[in-house]
């Protein structure tokens, strides 16, 4: 039930910074620029060229972000050169999904959008007028949806799936996080000076003083945001490094280390990792050691899947096949076993206990107001349609249990961004890129 949670984060995020008046990363503004630049090739990535007017568009929505949070840019031609690497990034990967058969059609979008108009609360008119204050049209909008869930589904496919985490792998966090301080949130801020793999002595001496110089400016008085724009090497960037709030477990070690030795608003020395050069800067920190109880629903569901191999309406019709099933006298167990296209299909469709943020927000809303041994359904989600029968509830603590999920979700996901960024730097190294950009 966790397999698009990454998704449903990245969309969330998509809504969220499209609502608030700052345009999304992926998500360009519309106004239109000076037509001597409209046609000007700025690089070849394989056989596609990126034009001076998608940088363009790039470039504004960044700025302008970048003016709302009060942080200065980096100096125009610097700025040029880390917008159109990530536009690069994100080409090189959707081509490389387009070959190998990723795409999202029109139905998987339109759920999509479908969401995150519920989940803003808005209807459909009130959406894309919000869109329209921010300078976007529905369609650009859908267009760069779509590119987010082909992207996700290419993560998911590549990297993530091929993540294993080891219980002794868990144990060993558990047993860091206690040395580290266990129930500690940071609010952190970064900037990082990546290095090159297989660099040479001269390039890394390059880019260490490039680190020291972000330390001397922010020592110096200048805001951290301001060097994290002009400095750091990696998307948040724009966000003047910041990292938000997150638990001590799921940051690095080099991170926690040096949180755990600075005061509130202190920052670190300079910071050698395999990665490159980091700087760390403490914004805030709290203490959230506390029992946890939750409410919890014994569920079980039967989902018919829809995939590029099986449309909306046969997934539906699969689905309402299995309601008349149960409403004619069979057993949900029994026709789960027989119809669901689940993992839980072998258990009669048990998911077992489930606590809250486990699954879905649209199959958690229906389980909380269903009715212990009534059916509920059919319910739309990222996945399908289900059929959600809860048969118990109750209150639990669960503190143990979420303490070692935690601990296997931070090593999944440290694990599972260095085998990302790998990853791109090899998909990145197969690509023939031209940049043309400094050219006249």
């Amino acid at each position: 039930m966790n397999r698009l949670s990454r998704l449903s984060a990245a969309l969330a995020a998509l809504a969220a910074f499209t609502l608030s008046g700052l345009a999304p990363l992926a998500v360009h503004a519309q106004s239109a620029p000076r037509v001597t630049l409209v046609d000007r090739v700025v690089a070849v990535v394989n056989d596609e060229v990126i034009t001076q007017f998608e940088l363009a568009q790039q470039r504004r929505a960044l700025l302008a972000q970048l003016e709302r949070q009060g942080i200065r840019p980096p100096p125009a031609a610097e700025f040029d050169q880390q917008v159109l690497e990530r536009l690069i990034n994100e080409k090189v990967q959707l081509q490389y999904a387009r070959e190998t058969g990723i795409r999202a059609d029109d139905e998987v979008v339109n759920a999509a959008l479908q969401r995150i108009v519920a989940d803003n609360r808005m209807s459909m008119q009130q959406f894309v007028q919000a869109l329209r204050n921010d300078g976007l049209t529905l369609e650009r909008f859908r267009s760069e949806l779509a590119n987010e869930i082909v992207l996700t589904r290419l993560r998911e496919r590549e990297v993530d799936s091929r993540v294993v985490v080891s219980e002794a792998e868990i144990d060993a966090e558990l047993a860091r996080m206690r040395a580290a301080g266990d129930g500690v949130e940071y609010q952190l801020a970064h900037i990082l000076v990546l290095v090159p793999e297989q660099a040479t002595p001269e390039q890394v001496d390059a880019r260490r003083r490039r680190a020291e110089e972000a330390l001397r400016q922010v020592r110096a008085g200048t805001p951290f945001s301001q060097v994290a724009a002009v400095f750091s090497d990696t998307s948040d960037a724009v966000q003047g490094g910041s990292l938000g709030w997150r638990e001590a477990e799921r940051l690095p070690p080099l991170y926690t280390e040096a949180a755990s030795k600075l005061p509130v608003g202190g920052t670190s020395e300079v910071l050698r990792s395999a990665n490159g050069f980091h700087i760390v800067r403490l914004v805030d920190k709290r203490d959230k050691n506390q029992r946890v109880v939750v409410e919890q629903h014994r569920t079980r569901h039967i989902l018919a899947r829809v995939n590029d191999l099986v449309s909306e309406s046969e997934a539906r019709a699969k689905i309402d096949r299995a309601l008349d099933r149960i409403k004619g006298g069979a057993r949900f167990e029994e026709v789960a076993r027989t119809t669901s296209e689940d993992t839980s299909a072998a258990r009669g469709g048990d998911l077992g206990w489930v606590s809250p943020g486990d699954t879905v927000p649209e199959f958690e809303a229906a389980m909380k107001a269903a009715k212990p041994g009534e059916v509920t359904g059919p319910v739309r989600t990222q996945f399908g349609w289900h059929l959600i029968e809860v048969t118990e509830r109750r209150q639990q603590d669960v503190t143990a249990e979420r303490t070692r999920a935690q601990a296997r979700q931070a090593v999944r996901d440290r694990k599972g961004d260095e085998a990302y960024q790998a990853w791109l730097r090899e998909l990145r190294d197969r690509a023939t890129v031209e940049i043309k950009l400094t050219e006249g």
